[in-house]
């Protein structure tokens, strides 16, 4: 059986996707997986055990480009998958697969797209609370219960490449590493205050362990600040902007600590089954809580 998954947009999400598909392949050895992914995440899928081939979905975030949507499905007929299975709700996410001709497109009910798919869903939030429920529940039949060990998501490292990256940023594998990871997807509020990890990298230094900041391009001013509000700032590597996102994978394996905001590399070193300290603002672990038994998740409470 050939299956095709159109992947979330979100690296988390993509993250807490593999729990699908260890379900999926649980169910059977003769399951043949791709995964249809955007280019900022399709990287996190070509770390995946579970994925036969990587796809790319050449379009940025809200763009619907139909006619290439089209394009792109009508392509794909020649891989004769059997089923598709589209994690995000939207209406454009739902296209390649119908212009795919794939004969069962299964995805939750959502954005009007009832004569895109032929094996709708409707979500009882009360026995898929959380948002890998959701997503293992489309790889079942649709009166099955869910798993009650649902397996965590295990994204693979590489040991060259971490080696690799230690030599050109001058990461010592020797010596205790903590991963500060201070960015979010959805801005300030979402965050920890800058001066609070530069406190912690101060404690750390004392202690002679190895201090990294990891995020992304846009999370380059948050790491400006924690080194201003650090008076150890010289001993800190600040790696924020100048790896890519398959990197990390590594560099997060090989810490012995990382501490997040709710972000994708949160769920990464959940993934790479770290000791993670997860922080929470306004945001639930309710729903995408780190699916690691490593993780200490701690909230800021009301008021």
């Amino acid at each position: 059986m050939k299956i095709l998954i159109v992947g979330p947009s979100w690296v988390g999400d993509s993250v807490i996707s593999q729990s699908l598909l260890k379900v999926i392949h649980s169910k059977s050895e003769d399951i043949e997986i791709d995964v249809l992914s955007t280019k900022w995440t399709i990287n996190i899928y070509e770390r995946m055990d579970e994925i036969s081939e990587t796809i790319l979905l050449p379009f940025d975030h809200g763009e619907l480009r139909f006619k290439e949507r089209a394009e792109l499905g009508k392509s794909l007929k020649v891989k004769n998958y059997d089923q598709a299975i589209i994690l995000p709700n939207s209406l454009k996410s739902s296209l390649v697969p119908f212009f795919a001709g794939i004969p069962v497109r299964t995805g939750w009910r959502g954005e009007m797209r009832y004569f895109l798919l032929n094996d709708i869903r409707r979500l009882n939030q009360n026995t898929h609370p959380r948002m890998v429920d959701r997503f293992v529940a489309l790889g079942l039949k649709e009166l099955d219960k869910l798993p009650s060990d649902i397996p965590f998501p295990s994204l693979v490292g590489n040991e060259a490449n971490i080696i690799k990256l230690s030599s050109s940023h001058g990461i010592d594998l020797y010596k205790p590493l903590i991963s500060l990871c201070p960015g979010a997807e959805f801005g300030p509020s979402k965050r920890w205050p800058s001066e609070y990890y530069a406190e912690v990298a101060n404690n750390f230094l004392s202690r002679d362990w190895q201090i990294l900041l990891l995020g992304s391009q846009n999370d380059v001013p948050i790491g400006k600040e924690i080194e201003k509000y650090s008076d150890q700032s010289h001993k800190i590597l600040n790696l924020i902007g100048k790896t890519k996102l398959v990197d990390t994978v590594d560099i997060i394996k090989a810490s012995k600590l990382v501490l997040c905001n709710d972000s994708g590399l949160m769920h990464i070193a959940a993934s790479v089954d770290v000791p993670l300290v997860a922080l929470y603002g306004p945001t639930s672990p309710e729903f995408t809580p780190p699916l690691s038994r490593k993780a200490k998740v701690i909230r800021k409470s009301e008021g």
